[in-house]
């Protein structure tokens, strides 16, 4: 056997003390399979789970001081956050000649560039298996895996949190605000939700794959980005009516009009593979020219299934296999045409609230008349005069910026008497 790789993880938090568990408990077959000792040889945290064995590695109270060290290999970045001491640490990592592996999605959305420049020039690597969809090995998956095939589109379910509320509600029949407070309570939510229900988490990770899968620069500027606060329990059930489920989706596509990136929510046919996946569980679809559709769904997050993905791409480095960060040489990567959400068609489902009155069908159709949307069913059920009821218009194909236009126009009427609910319907 040869030399072991000398390891040191910065963060022991829950991903943290995953990979100090699993390197321990696998060290065996991890020797095996790689041919040389997976070593921890150094931890920095500001705390850490009393339970976890540190009785080996080095401790520094410095995580600077950590990727710094001459007796470490490879740096575990596992701090979090788009900026402050994880960016130092990662950068200081690289500057030290050492490779860098990290779960932080944020890191790489936003630098990730810049850091692959860095490993690049100093001849070290840049693995963050990690950092999209957990235990799923959708990157290698890109990178390797399919790289015989010109992509055209990649999406999926990349946040379990919306996932488990979105599934929560389609089987209880409750409404968001509740669904959440339970997620809270099991901890598949933060007490502040915000980056993973207004769909920050899942367009960082759209980022990442995009670049992968398309050869391009990571733009997370490009990313149009909704979450999942306006859904309600009516949506979910009249979705289902019309033979469709709710998803949140992070989609990024080749199209004439150029890379288009977008989360938000989705109806998706009741029929497609996604539809069906629920929980706190991830999904991701690749279309190739040649493999035509590949799913993949796992655990999305968590200590343990984001540890494997972690200590995957330690194999890879200890194995010495070289693969660039995004799929390609930097000097590959080709800023592609970004095609605008304006421009975006699509049929879509549109829930207005209403008061019951005579003549609210009559100015709702004159509106879709004037801008030219055609109307592929309306449902509005029962009577209730003077009382407000939803009304549901699905339409047919219709350019976003043109509903735009119509959602304002809606919301001027006197007889909608709350902001008008748009969402996508993709077809998959």
């Amino acid at each position: 056997m040869s030399q072991g790789l000398r390891i040191g993880v910065a963060g022991l938090g829950t991903v943290g003390g995953g990979v100090v568990r699993l390197l321990a408990s696998q060290a065996d077959i991890l020797e095996q399979r790689c041919g040389r000792r997976l070593e921890l040889a150094a931890v920095s945290a500001l705390e850490h789970d009393p339970e976890l064995d540190l009785s080996a590695p080095r401790w520094f109270d410095d995580a600077l001081a950590l990727a710094a060290d001459p007796e470490i290999d490879v740096v575990v970045e596992l701090i979090g956050g788009a900026d402050g001491i994880a960016k130092t640490v990662a950068e200081a990592a690289i500057a030290n000649g050492k490779s860098l592996v990290t779960a932080n999605k944020a890191l790489i959305a936003h630098h990730g560039l810049e850091l692959a420049r860095a490993a690049e020039a100093a001849g070290v690597e840049l693995c963050f298996e990690a950092a999209v969809a957990g235990g799923i090995p959708i990157i290698k998956a890109l990178r390797e895996g399919l790289a015989g095939n010109r992509l055209s589109r990649v999406y999926g379910i990349l946040n379990g949190t919306c996932n488990y509320i979105l599934t929560e509600m389609q089987e209880s029949g409750r409404n968001f605000a509740g669904v959440l407070q339970e997620a809270q309570a099991l901890g598949y939510a933060e007490a502040d939700p915000s980056f993973d229900v207004d769909g920050v988490d899942a367009a960082h990770k759209l980022a990442i794959l995009t670049s992968v899968a398309f050869g391009c620069p990571a733009d997370l500027g490009a990313v149009h980005v909704e979450g999942i606060r306006e859904i309600s329990a009516i949506d979910i059930a009249y979705a289902a009516e019309f033979g469709y489920r709710i998803k949140l989706l992070a989609i990024a596509a080749k199209t004439e009009r150029g890379i288009e990136q977008r989360v938000h929510p989705c109806l998706v046919a009741k029929n497609a593979p996604i539809a069906h996946v629920d929980g706190v569980f991830n999904a991701v679809v690749a279309e190739g020219d040649f493999i035509d559709q590949a799913i993949f769904e796992g655990h999305g997050a968590g200590r343990g299934p984001t540890a494997s993905a972690v200590v995957s791409d330690l194999v890879d480095i200890a194995r010495d296999n070289r693969l660039p960060a995004f799929g390609v040489p930097l000097e590959n990567l080709v800023a592609h045409p970004l095609a605008t959400m304006a421009d975006h068609v699509c049929e879509y489902y549109v829930r207005l609230m209403v008061l019951d009155q005579p003549g609210v069908m009559a100015d709702i159709a004159a509106i879709l008349r004037d801008e030219s949307v055609s109307i592929e069913s309306v449902v509005q059920r029962g009577r209730a005069p003077g009382d407000v009821v939803p009304l549901i218009i699905i339409t047919h194909d219709a350019r976003e910026a043109v509903m735009g236009r119509v959602l304002g126009k809606f919301g001027q009427l006197e007889v909608v008497i709350e902001p008008p609910c748009l969402i996508r319907i993709e077809t998959l």
